[in-house]
């Protein structure tokens, strides 16, 4: 009978252990819009974009605006957008292929 007690006891060790390590963060941020304000912490997941154009398409008047201006036309400038969600702690190495692309 100690074995049976023994190998119960085992069993839900290992269960617990199991279970404690499938609890994983949970990605609270709700804003999936590159240009919006946002509060973020560890394991979330942010937004954020670069625009592809021509450097005198973000230079109306002679002021470089930010991509997000509403003043700038980029879709009439043919611009590209590249819209990224990585986690907080998994940012490594972000590589643009430009091999294929011009702006």
């Amino acid at each position: 009978m100690g074995k049976i007690r023994g190998d119960r006891a085992f069993l839900l060790s290992l269960f617990i252990g199991i279970m404690a390590c499938a609890v994983v963060d949970a990605d609270t941020n709700s804003v999936f819009q590159p240009c919006a304000d946002t509060l973020i912490q560890k394991s979330d997941g942010f937004t954020f974009g670069i625009a592809f154009s021509s450097y005198k398409s973000f230079l109306p008047d002679r002021t470089q605006l930010s991509p997000c201006d509403r003043r700038l036309s980029l879709s009439s400038a043919n611009a590209q957008l590249a819209v990224f969600r990585p986690k907080v702690d998994e940012i490594s190495l972000l590589t643009i292929n430009t091999s294929s692309f011009s702006p």
